[in-house]
This record gives C-alpha cells, sequence and structure tokens, in this order.
C-alpha cells in the first residue's frame, strides 16, 4: 500500500505578524503606563505601598474581566470571528481614556481615569492574545507567540524613548502618542486579519454545530480543571501569579527606584527599560527554537534562574550600568516565561472551544500576581529601603520557579523537543497537524 503522508504543522506567517501587531496596539499603552502612571500617583503620595497597590488596580480589574469576557468570546459567532469585534470596539475607547491621563487636575479624577482605562483595556487584552492558538498549530505557537513578545517588547522601547526625549517637555504629548498608536494598529488588524477563516474558528463552530458533546459551560471548564489527576495546569497558574507579580513590580517600581536611588530624573528613570526591551526582542526567536528543540519546561526553569541572577546583578552594585545590567539580565531570563507559559496553557486546553477562557485564566493569574506583586515588594522597600527593592524581586522569582518546576506536562499532544509523556489528547485531531 502507499505510504500515507501526514501534514506537516506550519506556521502562519501573516496571522502571527497580524496577531502581532495586535499585541503591540494594546502594549504600546501598556508599557507607557507603567513607566509613567507611578510617577503621576506619586504626586498625591509618597508611600511606595500604596503606588505600587493603586497600579495594580487594572490587574484587579482583569481578574474579573478578562475570563469572563474570554468566554464570551469563544461562543461568540460572526462573519467578523469571535475575537476581533471585542478588539474593534474596546481599543479606540480605551485610547481616548488613556491620553487623558495626564489632562487630570486632582487624585480622584486620576484614579477614575485609570479605572476607566484599565476595565476598557483589560475588556479586550486576553481575548486578543488567542488570536494566536485560534491560528496556529501547537508545535508552532511558541515561535508565534516569540514574534508576538517580540511586538510586546518594541512597546517597552518606544515608551523608554518617549519617557527620555518627550515626557520632561510635554507630558500630554508623550501620553499622547501611545494613544494614537494603540488606534491605528487596532484599525489595521481589525479589516485585514480575516479571523473567521482561522482553524481554531472553524473547529470550534463545527465542534459547536455537531453537538457530540455536552456544551463547554462555566461548570464544566472548571469542573474539568480542579478535578484532572494532573495539576500541571493549576501548578502553572500558580507560578504565573508569582513570576507576573515580580515582573510587574520591577517594570512599576523602577522609575521611583532609580530616582531615589540612582538619583536619576523622570525622564531618565523612564527611560531604563530601553535595553531590556531590545534583550527581550534579541532573546525571543533563539528561546522559541530552543524550546521546540529542548522542552517548553526545561528551558523556562532555566530562564527563571536566569531571571533570578539579574535581580542580585543589579542589587549588588546599586549603579546605573549596573542596573541596567541586571534589569537585561533578568529581562532575558524572563522571556523564557513570557514566551512559554501561556503556550503550555493552551496546550493543556481540553478542547478549541475554551482556548478562549483557558487564555482568560492565564490571565487572571497574571494579572493577580501583577495586581499584588508591585504592593508586596512596595511594603517590602517601606520597611526597608529602596536599595532593597530587587532581593525582595529575588524572592518572589526564587518562589514562581519552585511552583513551576511542579509542572509535570507541557502539552495534550506530543510534540518534539517536549521533555514529558503528553497526556490523552481531548483536543481536535487536526488541529495539530493543520497545514496552513
Amino acid at each position: 500500500m502507499p505510504e500515507q503522508r501526514v501534514p506537516i504543522a506550519r506556521l502562519n506567517l501573516r496571522a502571527a505578524m497580524l496577531v502581532a501587531l495586535a499585541i503591540f496596539a494594546q502594549e504600546s499603552v501598556w508599557a507607557f503606563y507603567d513607566a509613567q502612571v507611578p510617577a503621576s500617583i506619586a504626586q498625591y503620595t509618597t508611600s511606595a505601598a500604596l503606588i505600587g497597590l493603586l497600579m495594580g488596580v487594572d490587574n484587579v480589574v482583569g481578574i474579573f474581566v478578562q475570563p469572563m469576557l474570554g468566554h464570551l468570546s469563544d461562543r461568540t459567532r460572526s462573519r467578523f470571528g469571535r475575537r476581533i469585534p471585542y478588539l474593534a470596539i474596546g481599543a479606540p475607547i480605551a485610547a481616548i481614556l488613556f491620553a487623558l491621563i495626564p489632562h487630570t487636575t486632582s487624585f480622584g479624577g486620576l484614579i477614575a481615569c485609570i479605572f476607566l482605562f484599565a476595565l476598557t483595556a483589560n475588556g479586550y487584552k486576553a481575548i486578543t492574545e488567542s488570536l494566536t492558538p485560534d491560528f496556529q498549530p501547537p508545535s508552532k505557537r511558541s515561535t508565534a507567540n516569540a514574534i508576538a513578545k517580540i511586538a510586546s517588547s518594541a512597546t517597552i522601547i518606544v515608551s523608554a524613548l518617549i519617557s527620555l526625549l518627550i515626557v520632561d517637555h510635554n507630558l500630554q504629548l508623550a501620553f499622547a502618542i501611545p494613544a494614537v498608536m494603540l488606534l491605528l494598529a487596532a484599525l489595521v488588524v481589525t479589516f485585514t486579519i480575516h479571523e473567521e477563516r482561522a482553524p481554531g474558528y472553524l473547529a470550534a463552530a463545527a465542534e459547536s454545530a455537531a453537538k457530540t458533546e455536552p456544551a463547554w459551560t462555566l461548570k464544566r471548564i472548571f469542573r474539568e480543571l480542579l478535578s484532572d489527576s494532573d495539576r500541571s495546569r493549576l501548578f502553572l497558574l500558580v507560578a504565573v501569579f508569582f513570576v507576573a507579580g515580580t515582573w510587574a513590580a520591577m517594570r512599576a517600581q523602577l522609575t521611583p527606584y532609580a530616582m531615589e536611588v540612582l538619583d536619576l530624573s523622570r525622564g531618565q528613570a523612564g527611560a531604563l527599560t530601553l535595553p531590556a526591551g531590545i534583550a527581550f526582542i534579541v532573546a525571543a526567536l533563539p528561546v522559541a527554537a530552543l524550546s521546540n528543540r529542548f522542552g517548553r519546561r526545561r528551558m523556562t526553569r532555566v530562564g527563571l534562574a536566569v531571571f533570578i541572577a539579574g535581580c542580585f546583578v543589579a542589587l549588588a552594585i546599586p549603579t546605573v550600568t549596573m542596573t541596567i545590567a541586571g534589569v537585561v539580565i533578568a529581562a532575558m531570563g524572563f522571556s523564557t516565561f513570557a514566551i512559554n507559559a501561556v503556550v503550555i496553557m493552551w496546550n493543556l486546553a481540553p478542547s478549541p472551544s475554551v482556548v478562549g477562557i483557558y487564555t482568560g485564566l492565564y490571565a487572571v493569574s497574571y494579572a493577580i500576581g501583577s495586581s499584588l506583586g508591585p504592593a508586596m515588594i512596595g511594603v517590602f522597600v517601606d520597611f526597608t529601603d529602596w536599595r532593597f527593592m530587587f532581593l525582595a524581586a529575588a524572592i518572589l522569582a526564587a518562589v514562581g520557579l519552585v511552583c513551576f518546576s511542579a509542572v509535570r506536562t507541557e502539552s495534550t499532544v506530543p510534540t518534539h523537543g517536549d521533555d514529558t509523556v503528553a497526556r490523552p489528547s481531548s483536543e481536535s485531531p487536526t488541529e495539530g497537524s493543520m497545514t496552513l
């Protein structure tokens, strides 16, 4: 009999680039938000803990909004797809609210603007990230996500340049630039990505039409997650909490740290993330390739160890040069987690019909960690000194590494390079072999 040819999974590069642009659209404002909003809050308070707590408001909002809208997008069917309608509506509103932040003249007005922006921007944040597993087969998701993370890191570079060149001269203009970038990129993606043709969307629609098994209600989704004998997804969510909390704290508190310890101006301090953003971009694709070769879990464990080492480099010698070096090392280590953790979560999803809410669950853990991480490190700083901020970051990251080490599997579908035996898959058998 003639040999049967098995389709080779291929990266949909066009979709990956457009999703990266969508990620750029949302992260263009978040990067600048993390760099400059703490300084705006500091005009009304001197407490590092309060600054950290208020910087977590957007993440608290995300805890409730992201899984709810992720589940809603899973069930949405339209001629534009199931994710894009939310991006098309949410991005323009978020851009307007973000541009209004520097125009507030009171503490209450600032908090109100921050809250409304967080509510809107979080509404489509996880939904946008869900486009990657919708378009890409499991074995190519790390590469596609690396491209998305490169776009995300590019916004950090843009944020640093805006901080360095514009903030000290015109704060209102500095906030307006990322808002315009968000709006333009979202418009391009909305009208060019053609989500209704995505394999994930077609598979979910076919599953819904077939009605061969019960619908994926929230009750069923959580029951399946909690009753699973393999606890990898739960340990992964806990690890996300600690690692995301550490990274969020370093980003949110780096500007006041540099102003207090390194005696830099607000604009100079906000630009410290520029080398780290470049380092993340340089590391992203090699990390994805190595992860495919040696396994996502193994590479992520190594990366978290590098992340911790970077924190100690910055702690050891508190100068501008060594702080930049430490943050660069930490960023390169964090890139392995940022690229692989959500991919592992996608690949452990039991059906293409629940990818959106699985992204939302990941986002919830990320949001809770990002919400509490800056406050926890802020409390540590209040009881010690700004000099020891990186020590607190190293401790939180170490806890995250311990939790991630308990993740036993990384995919329901065996792929080359996985360092584990995969669990039996209930995922659509065609998704992993789709030729795009």
